[in-house]
C-alpha cells in the first residue's frame, strides 16, 4: 500500500469509528456481501474494499475502537498484507475450517453489554444466527438496522442500470414455466405457500434472463418471490423493456420495483408458510417477513436444479469449449512466437491478447473473471492480478501461469495452464508433474452417485501429499451455464461441510485444479472443467465418472516423464488426441501448427 492509500484507509477508518461512537456501537461487522449474498459485488456494496484498501474478492472486515482486522484465507495473505500496510487494519490469517474466527475474536475482546453493529441487508440469516449464538452468551448485543457506510462514503456508487436481455432460446431446452414448476414442486413438499429468492444466478436461471450488473457474471440485481400460482420479479424500473415484461407476464411472472421487496414481503399473509434457505437470504429479508409466518427451512431448490445441467445444456457447453479452446490455441501460438521474436510481453499483454482471441469466437460475451497472468513469483499468489502500476514482463527464465475464462451464450469456461519460459529447473519440473498427477488422478476417478463432493478432494491431493506437497485452496468449484463461474452446491474441498446438498449428481460441472505455490519463487496450477456423467451400475449401486470438458493442450515441456506411470501417460496422450481432433477443424496457419506440435504423444523412456 502506498503512503497516500494508507492515509486514505486510515482516514476512512477514523470516519467509521466516529460514526460508530455517534450511534453507540462498539464494533462493526463488514462482510464481502450484498443483499443477494453474492461473491462478486456491484461497486455500491464493495464497502470492505473501499474502507480497507484490500480489494480481494473474499474477506471479512471487523472494526472496534481499538483494533481492526480483515480475515482472509491463504489465497489472499500476500495481497492483503501489501494492501493493508500502514492502514491500521491488521491481516488476520483465516485457516481452513475456521470460518467463525472473526466472531470468536469479537467474543474475546468485547465487554459484556457491548454492541456489535452491521447492515442486516448484507449479512446472511445463517451468519447472523451464528453471530448471535457466539456473542449473545457473552452479553454482546447485535444491532442490524444501520448502514454506516452511507454516512461516511460521500461518493458511494449508485446501483447499476444495465438493461436485461433474454438468454437466446436456441440455448434453452425448457421454459420458464417448467423451471418454476420444479421450484413449486419442492415448495409443495415442504407445505410452503411462498418462496423468496435473492441469489442472482438462481433468478437469472429461473427467469431465463441475463444482465450486466456484476462484472464477469451475466446476472442482474433482482429478487424473486414465487407463490403457489404466481411469481413477482423485483427489478429496478427501466431495466426491462416492454417485450420482456410481456413475455414474463405470459409465464405468470409479474414485475415490481426492486425497492418494494421488503414492503411486499411484509404484506404476505400473517400465517403464510415460507420456504427459506438461511444461507441464501439475508437477515434483513427474514425481518421483512410477517412475524407470525411459519418458516420451512431447506436448501434452495433452484440451486440444485440449476447445477444439474441437462444433456442439451452439456452439448452447448461442449461447443463453447471448442470455441474457447480454439481461441486459446491462437493465443498460445501468438505468445510463443512473440517471445521467440524478443517482443516485450507483459502480464497485461497476456490478458489483452487472450481476451481479443476469445472475442473473435462466435457466442463470446465477456470474460468469466479477471484473467490471472502471473509470471514466476507472482504465480505463487493464487488470486494475483496484474495492474498498470504493478506487473511483470515475461522475460528470462521461469514459469508463466495463466488462469482465465470466458462467458459464451452456450456455457462458461475456466482454465489454467502453465508454460515454461526460457530454461526451467528440475524443481520446476517436479512441482509441475506432481500437480499434473493430481489433475489426472481426479479426472480419471469413478465414484458413487450421491457421494458428498468434499470427499473427492483427497484423490487430487494424494499425488502431492505423497511427496510432501499441498495447497491452501479447494480442488474444485461448480461452474454455471452462461452464469457464475463459481456455483454451488458442489465443492471439492476437504474442509467444506459434507452436507447432503453437496452430493454429486449427473450433469454437474466442476473444476479440477490442484496446485503448488512457492512464495517468492513460482506457482503451478493445472485446471480443467469436468462434467459428472453416468458410469457403470453394479450390485453396489450407481456410479459417476468425469467427462473432461476443457479442450486445450497441457504443456508437456515441463513434465518429468519418469514421474508419470503408464496409465497417467496414456490419459494425457488420449486427452491430447481428443483436443487435436476437435480443435483442428477450427484452426489454420500458425495456430493449427501450434496445436499439432503441443498435442504430440509423450516421448517415453
Amino acid at each position: 500500500m502506498t503512503a497516500s492509500s494508507a492515509d486514505t484507509a486510515s482516514q476512512r477508518l477514523q470516519a467509521l469509528r466516529e460514526a460508530m461512537r455517534e450511534h453507540a456501537i462498539d464494533a462493526w461487522w463488514l462482510p464481502s456481501s450484498d443483499p443477494h449474498n453474492s461473491e462478486y459485488l456491484p461497486e455500491h456494496w464493495a464497502g470492505r474494499a473501499w474502507l480497507s484498501g484490500f480489494d480481494g474478492s473474499v474477506g471479512t472486515l471487523v472494526i472496534t475502537q481499538e483494533a481492526a482486522g480483515v480475515w482472509v484465507d491463504s489465497r489472499y495473505w500476500v495481497q492483503a498484507e501489501e494492501q493493508l500496510a500502514g492502514s491500521g487494519i491488521e491481516l488476520m490469517k483465516l485457516m481452513p475450517g475456521q470460518a467463525d474466527a472473526p466472531m470468536r475474536w469479537l467474543a474475546e475482546r468485547l465487554d459484556e453489554g457491548a454492541t456489535l453493529g452491521f447492515d442486516a441487508d448484507v449479512v446472511s440469516l445463517a451468519n447472523a444466527r451464528r453471530l448471535e449464538e457466539l456473542l449473545t452468551p457473552a452479553g454482546i448485543h447485535l444491532r442490524g438496522d444501520l448502514d454506516l457506510l452511507d454516512a461516511i462514503w460521500p461518493e458511494r456508487p449508485s446501483l447499476p442500470e444495465a438493461p436485461l436481455y433474454a438468454h437466446p432460446a436456441a440455448y434453452l431446452d425448457e421454459s420458464r414455466g417448467e423451471r418454476l414448476a420444479r421450484v413449486r414442486a419442492a415448495m409443495a413438499e415442504h407445505g410452503a405457500d411462498w418462496h423468496p429468492i435473492s441469489t442472482l444466478d438462481d433468478i437469472a436461471w429461473l427467469t431465463q434472463l441475463r444482465g450486466a450488473d456484476v462484472e464477469f457474471n451475466p446476472v442482474f440485481l433482482a429478487h424473486l418471490l414465487v407463490g403457489r400460482d404466481a411469481a413477482t420479479l423485483f427489478v429496478a424500473p427501466g431495466k426491462l423493456d416492454d417485450a420482456l415484461t410481456a413475455a414474463l407476464a405470459e409465464d405468470g411472472i409479474a414485475v415490481a420495483d426492486y425497492a418494494d421487496w421488503h414492503r411486499q414481503l411484509n404484506a404476505l399473509p400473517a400465517d403464510a408458510c415460507v420456504l427459506i434457505d438461511p444461507a441464501k437470504l439475508t437477515l434483513g429479508t427474514r425481518q421483512a417477513l410477517p412475524e407470525g409466518a411459519h418458516l420451512a427451512e431447506a436448501y434452495q431448490p433452484s440451486t440444485l436444479a440449476k447445477g444439474r445441467k441437462s444433456d442439451a445444456d452439456l452439448e452447448h457447453v461442449r461447443v463453447a469449449m471448442e470455441e474457447d479452446g480454439a481461441a486459446l490455441c491462437e493465443f498460445f501460438a501468438w505468445l510463443e512466437a512473440a517471445l521467440e521474436r524478443g517482443e516485450t510481453v507483459t502480464e497485461l499483454t497476456v490478458d489483452e491478447e487472450l481476451t481479443a482471441a476469445r472475442a473473435r469466437r462466435p457466442g463470446f460475451v465477456s470474460r468469466s473473471f479477471g484473467t490471472i497472468a502471473a509470471y514466476n513469483a507472482n504465480g505463487a499468489l493464487p488470486h494475483y492480478h496484474a495492474t498498470p502500476e504493478a506487473h511483470a514482463t515475461i522475460a528470462g527464465d521461469g514459469l508463466l501461469l495463466i488462469d482465465s475464462g470466458g462467458q459464451y451464450h452456450g456455457g462458461t469456461t475456466d482454465i489454467t495452464r502453465v508454460v515454461p519460459v526460457g530454461e526451467i529447473t528440475d524443481a520446476h519440473r517436479e512441482d509441475y508433474t506432481r500437480v499434473l498427477k493430481g489433475t489426472i488422478a481426479l479426472s480419471r476417478a469413478q465414484f458413487p452417485l450421491g457421494i458428498p463432493s468434499p470427499h473427492l478432494d483427497a484423490i487430487a491431493r494424494a499425488p502431492l501429499w505423497a511427496s510432501g506437497r499441498d495447497y491452501g485452496h479447494g480442488t474444485g468449484h461448480g461452474v454455471g451455464y452462461f452464469l457464475n463461474v463459481h456455483e454451488g452446491p458442489q465443492v471439492i474441498a476437504w474442509y467444506a461441510p459434507a452436507a447432503p446438498h453437496t452430493a454429486m449428481q449427473p450433469g454437474m460441472i466442476t473444476s479440477i485444479e490442484p496446485g503448488v505455490y512457492r512464495p517468492g519463487q513460482w506457482g503451478i496450477r493445472i485446471e480443467n472443467l469436468a462434467a459428472n456423467r453416468p458410469a457403470e451400475a453394479s450390485e453396489f449401486g450407481d456410479f459417476l465418472r468425469f467427462e473432461t470438458l476443457t479442450l486445450c493442450p497441457i504443456d508437456t515441456r515441463p513434465i518429468d516423464v519418469a514421474l508419470l506411470d503408464a496409465a497417467e501417460a496414456d490419459w494425457l496422450d488420449a486427452y491430447h488426441a481428443e483436443v487435436r481432433s476437435r480443435l483442428a477443424p477450427k484452426l489454420e496457419g500458425d495456430a493449427l501448427a501450434w496445436l499439432e506440435k503441443r498435442t504430440q504423444p509423450l516421448a517415453r523412456g
